[in-house]
């Protein structure tokens, strides 16, 4: 019977590391909505968005994006499309060297968190350790807004996201 609890237990010690973490960036954050992003039908990644005590979306206060892949993706395939979403959204975006610097590649279950600092900066954790604190103008919503624009590749995805 303590076998299996101890076994709970430990699954359950990367979720509490998260969360630690989270309230250290950003204190007082709580899940306001979560969604899954669908390419051709077959889940990408699932995505939470974490506000100050889950109030709906404030661009003026910073705010975190976690996303959990669910397949494999490359540094370079990350880089590329979020290129691709900025510009497609009209959001001009910062030199693809300090994007690709966020970025390594992914395997279903890796963790990305995307914490805004104020409107010119976004801090990138992947599995809990820091790749970058990408600074550049408005990237806050030029970034965030591939997941919570108007123009998202996906409106009920991005509303789900909103809660």
């Amino acid at each position: 019977m303590l076998r299996p609890v101890i076994l709970l237990c430990l699954l359950a010690l990367p979720a509490a590391g998260a969360a630690s973490q989270l309230q250290a960036l950003l204190p007082g954050a709580k899940e306001r909505g979560a969604a899954t992003f669908r390419l051709l039908g077959l889940p990408v990644y699932q995505a939470r968005l974490f506000t100050s005590d889950a109030a709906p979306l404030d661009w003026s206060q910073d705010f975190g994006i976690e996303l959990t892949y669910q397949r494999s993706i490359s540094q370079a395939d990350l880089t590329g499309a979020t290129l691709r979403e900025m510009r497609r959204m009209g959001n001009p975006p910062p030199p693809e060297a300090k994007l690709a610097a966020c970025f390594q590649n992914v395997a279903p279950g890796d963790r990305y968190l995307a914490v805004s600092r104020g409107p010119d900066r976004v801090d990138f954790l992947r599995n809990g350790r820091t790749t970058c604190s990408l600074r550049h103008p408005q990237i806050k919503r030029h970034f965030m807004s591939i997941f919570l624009g108007a123009k998202s590749r996906s409106a009920s995805f991005t509303r789900s996201l909103l809660g």
